[in-house]
This record gives C-alpha cells, sequence and structure tokens, in this order.
C-alpha cells in the first residue's frame, strides 16, 4: 500500500505538465464562481453567460501568451463529459424536480420532451441537408446530419428558469423545466439510437428501427433508475445507517445514483434517462429515511456537483471558441460560414416552433373542458418557444462525441461542424441569454404583482375520485354508478385520474416497505 502511494505521488511529480493545467482551470473556476456572486442582482447575466465570458478572455490572454498557438487549458474529452460530469447535473435535476408539477402536467411534458424532439431534429436534419450543398458546404455523411439534428435540438434552459419563479408561474415553471431535462435526455437517447442503424438504407423500416430502439432504451433504462432508486431507499429504511453515521447515508445515495448510470451505460442503455429517474425516486422514498442532516446535505451537495459541472462545460465552451487550430483547418470562405450559421439558428427556431404551438394547442384542446390551470397560454407559448432556443453542454458533448475523437479532429469538415456547434452555442447563450428577462417582464409585466396564481383552486365535488372503483359494501348500482364516474374522469382528465390513484397505492403499498414522509400524503 505504501509502495503505491508513493508511486503515485512519483507519477505526479513526473506528470508535473499535467498538473499545472489542471490547477490553472480551476483558478478559473473560482473566479466564476467570484464573479457570478458579485453578478447575482443582475438577472440579465447568469452562470452560463458568465462563464462563456470569462471562458472567452481567458482563452484570449493564453493565445496572446502562447503567441497564437492554443487558447485552451484543459483539451476535451467527451468520454470525461458523459462518465464524470453529465451524471451531476441530470441526478441533481431527477431529485431536485417538483414532483407534484411535474406529473400533473407529465402529459405535456412529454409531448414536448420527446415528441417534440423528434419533430425538431427531423426539421434540422433535412433543413440541413438540402441548405448545406446549396451554400457550398458539402461532405457530411447522412448519419452527420441525422446526428446534428439531435445535437441541435438539445436544449438549455437555465437562462429562462432563473428568470421565472415557481410560486408565481408554477405552470410554467414546470414546463420549461420538465421539458428541459426530458429534452437532454431524448436527444441522448435519439442520438445513441442513430449509431446502431444503417444510413445506407433509409426508409420506413429504418424509421421504425430507430422507433422501436428508443422505446425499448426508453423504458429498460427508465426501469433500471426506478429500481435502483427503490433499492436505495428500501436499504436506507430497514438498516437506518443514520443511527451511526450521516456520512453513509449520503455516500449510499450518490453511489447507488452513480452505479444505475454506469450499469445502464455497460448494459449499452441510456444512463442519462437511469440517473435521471433514480434521483426522482431517491427524492420521493430514499430523501425522508435519512436523518434531517443528511436531507440539508444531500439538496446542497448534489446541487454543487451539478452546478460544477456546468459551470466547467460553458468556460471550456468560452476557451475553445478561440481555438486557432480548428478554426484554420476550416477551409470554408467568410461568407460560407455566416450562411451556415445562419442557416443553423433558423433551422433552430422553426424546429422548435414546429412542436411548441401545434402541441401547446393540442394540449389546450385535452384540458379546456376539464382544467383550466392547464391552459398554456399564446404569452406562455412564445417563453416556452425561447425558453428552448438556446443550446449548451448536452449540444456541445455530443457534437465532440460525433465529430473528433477525444477532442482531436484532422478532417476539415469536422472541425467545421466543431466551430458549428461553438458559434451556435455562443450565439444562443449570449443572444438569446440576454433578451430572456426583458421577453418575459414584456409577455408577463405583471405576474410578480399576482398572487391569483399562487392561490389553489376550489376542488368541486364532482372531483372527489378518491373513492374505489368498486365496494363490497354497497349495492351493485351504486358501484355501477361509481365506475362509469371514474371512467368518464379517467377519459376526461387521464393524468390527474392516473396520480390520484397512484397516491392510494403510494400511501397504501409502498411508502410502508420503501419510506417516506410521516405526514401520510404522497408528495407527487
Amino acid at each position: 500500500m505504501a509502495a503505491a502511494v508513493l508511486q503515485a505521488v512519483a507519477n505526479l511529480g513526473n506528470d508535473h505538465e499535467q498538473v499545472v493545467p489542471i490547477t490553472l482551470f480551476v483558478a478559473v473556476l473560482c473566479l466564476c464562481l467570484v464573479v457570478g456572486h458579485l453578478l447575482e442582482e443582475s438577472r440579465w447575466v447568469n452562470e452560463s453567460i458568465t462563464a462563456i465570458i470569462i471562458g472567452c478572455v481567458t482563452g484570449f490572454i493564453i493565445l496572446l501568451i502562447s503567441r497564437g498557438k492554443s487558447s485552451r487549458i484543459l483539451r476535451f474529452n467527451e468520454e470525461l463529459f458523459f462518465i464524470y460530469l453529465l451524471p451531476p447535473i441530470i441526478f441533481n435535476a431527477g431529485f431536485q424536480v417538483k414532483k407534484k408539477k411535474f406529473f400533473q402536467n407529465f402529459l405535456t411534458i412529454m409531448l414536448f420532451g420527446v415528441v417534440g424532439v423528434f419533430i425538431s431534429a427531423s426539421i434540422i436534419t433535412v433543413g440541413s441537408w438540402w441548405l448545406f450543398p446549396l451554400l457550398s458546404f458539402k461532405g457530411l455523411t447522412p448519419r452527420d446530419y441525422l446526428a446534428m439534428g439531435t445535437i441541435f435540438s438539445s436544449t438549455d434552459t437555465v437562462c429562462t428558469l432563473q428568470v421565472l419563479h415557481q410560486e408565481e408561474t408554477p405552470l410554467l415553471y414546470s414546463l420549461v423545466f420538465g421539458e428541459g431535462v426530458v429534452n437532454d435526455a431524448t436527444s441522448v437517447v435519439l442520438f445513441n439510437a442513430i449509431q446502431k442503424i444503417d444510413v445506407n438504407r433509409l426508409d420506413s423500416r429504418t424509421v421504425l428501427r430507430v422507433v422501436g430502439d428508443f422505446l425499448y432504451l426508453f423504458t429498460s433504462s427508465t426501469a433500471l433508475g426506478i429500481s435502483a432508486g427503490l433499492l436505495t431507499s428500501y436499504c436506507l429504511k430497514s438498516l437506518y445507517f443514520g443511527r451511526h453515521s450521516s456520512v453513509r447515508e449520503i455516500s449510499l445515495m450518490a453511489l447507488m445514483a452513480y452505479l444505475s448510470y454506469i450499469l445502464a451505460e455497460l448494459l449499452r442503455l441510456s444512463g442519462i434517462l437511469t440517473v435521471f429517474f433514480c434521483g426522482i425516486v431517491m427524492s420521493h422514498y430514499a430523501w425522508h429515511n435519512v436523518t434531517e442532516n443528511s436531507r440539508i446535505t444531500t439538496r446542497y451537495v448534489f446541487a454543487m456537483l451539478s452546478f460544477i459541472a456546468e459551470t466547467f462545460i460553458f468556460l471550456y465552451v468560452g476557451m475553445d471558441s478561440l481555438d486557432i487550430e480548428m478554426w484554420k483547418m476550416t477551409k470554408l470562405s467568410f461568407g460560407t460560414l455566416i450562411g451556415v450559421y445562419g442557416a443553423l439558428i433558423f433551422l433552430i427556431l422553426l424546429g422548435r416552433a414546429a412542436f411548441v404551438f401545434p402541441l401547446s394547442t393540442l394540449c389546450n384542446y385535452m384540458s379546456k373542458r376539464t382544467d383550466r390551470s392547464s391552459i398554456v397560454t399564446l404569452k406562455h407559448q412564445v417563453i416556452i418557444w425561447w425558453a428552448g432556443l438556446i443550446r449548451g453542454a448536452v449540444s456541445v458533448a455530443l457534437a465532440f462525441k460525433q465529430y473528433t475523437y477525444s477532442g482531436i479532429t484532422g478532417d476539415p469538415i469536422n472541425a467545421t461542424m466543431i466551430t458549428n456547434t461553438i458559434v451556435v452555442v455562443l450565439f444562443s447563450t449570449l443572444v438569446f441569454g440576454f433578451l430572456t428577462k426583458p421577453l418575459v417582464r414584456y409577455l408577463l409585466p405583471h405576474v410578480a404583482n399576482s398572487k391569483a396564481s399562487v392561490l389553489p383552486k376550489p376542488r368541486s365535488p364532482n372531483e372527489d375520485i378518491t373513492l374505489p372503483l368498486i365496494s363490497l359494501e354497497e349495492s351493485t348500482t351504486t358501484n355501477l354508478l361509481r365506475a362509469k364516474d371514474s371512467l368518464s374522469m379517467l377519459i376526461g382528465r387521464p393524468v390527474h385520474t392516473i396520480h390520484s390513484y397512484w397516491r392510494k397505492f403510494d400511501d397504501a403499498y409502498m411508502r410502508p416497505i420503501f419510506g417516506g414522509p410521516n405526514n401520510g400524503h404522497s408528495a407527487c
């Protein structure tokens, strides 16, 4: 053991050239935290924009010091992102999600986050396939175009969520947050499904195969995440780790979440979906089985890990935007590059609008007779459309995974696609991010002073669906009438009805085994 430690120290000394860049990068990360704190009062500049600007400034300084040779401290590795940086981001999203609002608007969120990705990816793929050759940008393979659709369909809703307030606009906040998380998961799953198809035989069977692979990955990954969360909850409840150490409780939750992600990747499933639903289940059951100190600690520890990972990505994007080697490798003229950037931005705008407004109309039609509080107004639709225009960490990681090998490429076409992604992320984050607050203020000027949306809606006696479908203590006629009313409610308000029956099942069977709050009411 001692020899191994001495050997590790010796290797650290030999790898001094690697330690210095890591030290510098951590120092810049600390600078991002300090600057972000000083700009906290300004909602115009959030952590993403701050990290990108500091990354650009840092890259410029390194470029001057290296005399134009490099602008980066570290070289991006897409495997590093998917193995170490992405899991805490997605797990924290599932762990912090407000489950009640998420599942009450589950149908709308899934339409936006799943169906919307398919629509947006199709438009971006077909549009770029048609426009790029017209702009004299040729050389991409069919798989590259298909991957491009998923890369630029992945959203980053951080800017909008920092402006919105959950207490003032609960429906809007729930839709933007829920769709953002599901969108990232769907984009990664769809990207992985595309890698398995034979691009030389693109026909209707190929489409069905992609959809089939997607559904398999989606359901299998979700089941694995739920199983991991339930297993962790049962262990914490039955073994009661907190009587000896809160550290063991927190460690078990973190390691089991990461284990579920790695296991999903080993089984060629979607780790991002697995760890997301694992986070939801842990927050619903496991979080209530630990001590009060562990509850507070887990909230901040998981949020801290997610924050550092996201800041790392945007900081690197800022530095990588000044990568002279990548820009020199691009053989296209300046005018062609501007045309390609403009085409991508236009396709992102069009692909986003192609599903937000139609799907919102569909959801409103399904809810208008049963639940007026779930109506998505035109102003809300515009904000949801705008919230999904920003591209972020997942887009960068998928682009590097598709067009580079460990962050390195010698192909001018692939180098052009990397620069395209960097420019789109920079433009969407800076331009769309800066304009988010004035847009929300213009469309929802009185939301901060209005408390009407916060007040709970009175429950009608006709909406009481807590009774069972059949009771052995009552007559057949009464049971038939109750079954008819419950069936009508299920057809009219399927999500709310299923949610009510799930609460009863959860309180009666799940919580006694896996744990939960002591008040007897389900939190989701």
